[in-house]
């Protein structure tokens, strides 16, 4: 069984995605990165409690550089984060550029340097609409460079690359994850919103998947259509 190491932020499809990788490889670290988004706070607590619970090494990595540096209403240096449907043009707005290429290039030099053979990452297909740096073509490519790159040659895994967010509850119900110590509301106050892109998302994905939601929303009320991408 190969070693592993899994970017987990707290939220649902990465917790989904440290469990998954339990009964797959080794997991002998969690890696998680603070770069100043409205929601770090809120996620990586969450984080670390899945790694206690299941005695798992977990490691913050501090990125304060992007908060500074870039633009996204994503971060707290940004603006108001978009209400309505998650592939909803508006939505990329929440785009940091280029996070997962740096992210993964910091993880994979600390799985070179632990002896570890695979890096774990939750992009999935829903995350395709707007988020280049979650699209297979970006994972194949970075995932080549990592091989390259690394004396262990190290490997990209990305289980969910083509499935959905319903998929992702319908497994994660599956391994017994706790989505109640799950975030994904990127406003990052006291309540998960219900209404930005990431809730509405969340909250069309258990209805579809027949799981209950254990997550109280400041706003419950009817879901948006989405608006296609222009």
């Amino acid at each position: 069984m190969s070693k592993a190491i899994i970017l987990l932020s707290g939220g649902l499809d990465s917790t989904v995605a440290l469990y998954w990788a339990r009964q797959h490889h080794e997991v002998v670290g969690a890696v998680s990165f603070d770069y100043g988004s409205k929601h770090n706070d809120k996620e990586i607590v969450l984080a670390l409690w899945h790694c206690s619970q299941l005695d798992i090494p977990h490691d913050t990595v501090a990125l304060p550089f992007v908060n500074d540096l870039f633009q996204s209403d994503l971060l707290k240096s940004g603006g108001s984060i978009p209400e309505g449907h998650y592939a909803d043009d508006n939505m990329k707005r929440t785009v940091v550029p280029f996070r997962n290429g740096i992210m993964l290039a910091i993880a994979c030099g600390i799985a070179e340097s632990r002896n570890v053979d695979a890096l774990v990452i939750a992009a999935h297909s829903g995350d395709h609409a707007i988020y280049p740096d979650c699209r297979e073509p970006f994972m194949k490519a970075i995932g080549d460079a990592m091989r390259e790159g690394t004396y262990a040659r190290t490997e990209l895994m990305r289980p969910f690359i083509d499935k959905n967010k319903t998929d992702i509850v319908r497994l994660g119900h599956e391994l017994g994850v706790d989505f109640g110590r799950t975030w994904s509301c990127y406003k990052g106050e006291d309540l998960q919103c219900g209404v930005c892109g990431t809730c509405v998302e969340r909250r069309e994905s258990f209805m579809r998947a027949g799981v209950p939601d254990p997550t109280v929303y400041q706003n419950e009320g009817p879901l948006p259509q989405p608006v296609a991408l222009t």
